[in-house]
């Protein structure tokens, strides 16, 4: 049974790492005393190690240790043996790449479809949908495949922003890109603002947060959809 919390973003504006879903963290790792941390999207450049670090100190207040998957000589061991599974944020072309070139996207998948408890907060929601093809990140590397782990039957574009009001800004928008994605591209786009998050239990999709997510659909005017509200007939 899929046990998921897809969050738009690891940390809120003048807030610490991860502390608005402490509670929600709490009970979705209830019965887990270690975590597989994922460091591949490395944000910023940093490294594998400080990364990790970050994210240990984070769960420490928590009970739970943390162990970075670069640190295991067989990655795929180390996914098929994870308690829990935490993918964190950064660069999506990069982590796709590594998750590819460790030989883990599958893996990954295929435990967490088992049950075993994931976390990804940006990138590593992004990677949780169909394909990664609405990222917001910059191509810094070239993925084998945009293909990602299909957890849910749509895309996720995290950090999703509106257009600011008065802004003489003439640029694309965030709904204007995800509008040319559906030139192309059949599924669903769910914009989740900063501050939301998808709860995943078994085939069950709920948005939650304070936040409303704004939903695309090819061929079909965006909507805002309400927290709380079951997304699992969204395909």
């Amino acid at each position: 049974m899929k046990k998921i919390i897809i969050a738009s973003t690891s940390t809120l504006h003048g807030g610490g790492y991860l502390d608005y879903l402490t509670d929600t963290l709490k009970e979705h790792f209830k019965s887990c005393s270690s975590l597989l941390f994922v460091p591949y999207a490395r944000p910023g450049g940093i490294s594998h190690d400080d990364y990790t670090k970050k994210a240990a100190e984070f769960f420490s207040s928590l009970n739970i240790n943390v162990k970075g998957i670069h640190e295991f000589e067989n990655p795929v061991e180390a996914v098929q043996n994870a308690e829990a599974i935490f993918t964190g944020g950064g660069n999506t072309f990069l982590l796709v790449t590594q998750l590819y070139q460790n030989k883990v996207m599958d893996a990954i998948k295929t435990v967490v479809e088992k049950g075993t408890p994931y976390l990804g907060t940006s990138a590593g929601s992004n990677i949780c949908g169909l394909t990664m093809e609405t990222t917001n990140d910059m191509p810094i590397i070239y993925p084998p495949s945009f293909d990602t782990l299909g957890l849910i039957p749509f895309n996720i574009n995290p950090h999703y922003l509106d257009p600011i009001a008065g802004s003489t800004h003439m640029g694309e928008t965030r709904e204007t890109r995800i509008k040319e994605f559906h030139q192309f591209n059949p599924q669903p786009v769910l914009g989740l603002r900063e501050g939301s998050w998808l709860e995943v239990n078994a085939d069950i999709i709920t948005l939650r947060g304070s936040l409303q997510a704004r939903l695309f659909r090819q061929n079909t005017e965006p909507e805002e959809i309400e927290t709380g509200t079951d997304l699992s007939w969204l395909k």
